[in-house]
């Protein structure tokens, strides 16, 4: 992937991926009533973004980490979707 994405880019995507798992991290501990569909979207995404930052400048721990984080967030998604698909069916 490095012929398609400069070093300079990738860490731009990296510090953007870095951001949203911050601001998830943050908003986890500032909000009184979580959303875990964003919450866990924001993690996803910024383990994407990371991961396509890892391919330029690679590091294989922090890979692995990154892969079970945005499989973390996809069962959180999932989990989340679920759980507003059940409060819908009860409200009606």
């Amino acid at each position: 992937m490095t012929e398609y994405i400069s070093p300079f880019a990738a860490d731009l995507i990296g510090f953007a991926g870095s951001f949203f798992i911050v601001a998830a991290f943050a908003y986890s501990n500032l909000t009184t009533q979580m959303n875990a569909l964003w919450f866990n979207v924001s993690n996803f995404i910024g383990a994407a973004l990371l991961t396509v930052s890892l391919t330029v400048n690679f590091n294989l721990p922090t890979m692995v980490l990154e892969v079970v984080w945005m499989a973390i967030a996809l069962f959180g998604i999932a989990k989340a979707l679920i759980a507003r698909r059940a409060d819908k069916g009860f409200a009606q």
